[in-house]
């Protein structure tokens, strides 16, 4: 947790000096336009609050958006080369986000598109201004999760202080009675002897038989006044002994509850609130698994990649609600079409993927193909009209010496091809030479 925060520390830094440079970059353009950034360069050097900020973009995007009434502002001739180097900043810090979340990922992806095709500076801004706040969000989760840890953290040393004190109070007892048995000890022989000493002067019966019995009732006293003090201590111990054990299932009781909710919460973390199957996180763990489960088990494990053909136009042509239709319905589709052996995630915006275990390539090709035709055969529609929907496919066996990387490229590949040799089907990618086979 401190590591990650530390990175997004670093990537914060990165972006305030991006502003800064930004803000250098876009003087000379308008008086009014330098005012604005001159003051955003001194409110990110002392490290405003978000919301000044915030205040501070808006005003920015107002005076930009009026300068672009008059005279539209372009990006920097190109051969200065601190537009492009800008850009290409900016676009290596989307891609090392690495967000690992289906949503944000899905947003950092917008963000590369939207990148590539900005033209002026404030179009630039914003997209620097909507990457902070994914930064921010990603914090913000980092935070929460830590906190989640601090929370068992703490209840775990809570139940080591309860065991500590109890085994501390159990030796006090048991150093106690130790020295309880060795003070008897002494006392006891210390008896004994002064009544061997007194016998041996006694001059007649009478006085031998008192000193016996008074010598006998000594000791008696000293073994009851040490059965009375044993019998205590074991009464402590018993009392101790059950206060503790009440402790201990209390302990065990918010333990359990405690990990239950932390258990609620991790397989939260991993479905995808759209479509309300796994996400990316979940994918990555399974992959992982898989392929360390393989090396010892050497059975068939087949990764499938899904892609929604022409998703885009149906955002476009019917809006972004059918679009999120049209995931949940194909979330459902691929879902309903496996066992509970395998797995199917959301990987990205319109992008799916699937682990079958112990199935052949041509099984898997063979499930792969009646899922697509099923999904085809689904009859969407969005207010009174028609939402046709295709899948296409990528599918690979993984084989030895895979890394999740690998596997995927070659699925992704084959998902590829698909969509560019004409779209709702599945192909199976080709196996790399040197490989073993993945049976």
């Amino acid at each position: 947790m401190e590591a990650e925060e530390k990175r997004w520390q670093q990537i914060e830094k990165v972006l305030r000096l991006m502003i800064n440079r930004l803000c250098a970059a876009g003087m000379g353009v308008t008086e009014t336009l330098d005012t604005e950034l001159a003051v955003i360069a001194a409110a990110n050097r002392r490290h405003a609050e978000v919301e000044e900020l915030e205040a501070l973009v808006n005003s920015l995007t107002t005076a930009v958006t009026a300068v672009d009434l008059v005279a539209p502002v372009l990006p920097r001739s190109s051969t200065d080369g601190r537009w492009e180097s800008t850009c290409a900043a900016t676009a290596l810090l989307l891609d090392r986000l690495a967000l690992n979340d289906t949503d944000l990922d899905a947003k950092a992806g917008a963000l590369r598109v939207e990148l590539t095709r900005a033209r002026t500076d404030a179009e630039l801004a914003a997209i620097l201004e909507r990457t902070a706040d994914l930064v921010r969000t990603r914090n913000e989760t980092a935070e929460a999760e830590r906190q989640q840890a601090t929370t068992v953290l703490s209840a775990v040393n809570l139940r080591l202080e309860e065991l500590l004190k109890y085994f501390s109070s159990s030796a006090d007892l048991g150093r106690a009675g130790q020295e309880i048995t060795a003070e008897f000890d002494v006392r006891v022989k210390r008896q004994m002897h002064e009544l061997t000493q007194e016998s041996n002067q006694a001059t007649n019966l009478a006085a031998l038989q008192a000193l016996v019995t008074q010598g006998l009732e000594s000791v008696g006293q000293s073994v009851k006044e040490f059965r009375e003090r044993a019998q205590q201590r074991l009464a402590d111990q018993v009392a101790r002994d059950e206060q503790m054990g009440q402790r201990v299932a209390a302990l065990e009781a918010e333990t359990r509850t405690l990990h239950a909710r932390l258990a609620a919460e991790r397989q939260r973390a991993r479905i995808d609130p759209l479509t309300n199957i796994c996400n990316r996180k979940a994918f990555d763990e399974r992959i992982e698994q898989e392929i360390a489960r393989r090396a010892t088990t050497r059975g068939p494990v087949t990764l499938l990649v899904w892609d929604i053909d022409n998703f885009k136009a149906i955002n476009d042509n019917f809006g972004h609600r059918a679009g999120d239709r049209v995931l949940q319905t194909v979330a459902k589709c691929l879902a309903q079409g496996i066992r509970s052996t395998d797995l199917v995630a959301r990987i990205g915006g319109e992008e799916f993927a699937m682990i079958m275990i112990g199935l052949s390539i041509e099984v898997s090709q063979q499930i792969a193909n009646e899922l697509r035709e099923t999904v085809q055969m689904l009859r969407l529609h969005f207010r009174g009209t028609p939402v046709p929907v295709t899948l296409s496919c990528g599918i690979a066996l993984l084989q030895d010496y895979d890394t999740p990387g690998r596997a995927f490229e070659r699925a992704d590949a084959a998902l590829y091809k698909a969509k560019n040799t004409g779209k709702n089907q599945c192909i199976v990618a080709g196996v790399p030479a040197g490989s073993l086979s993945g049976s």
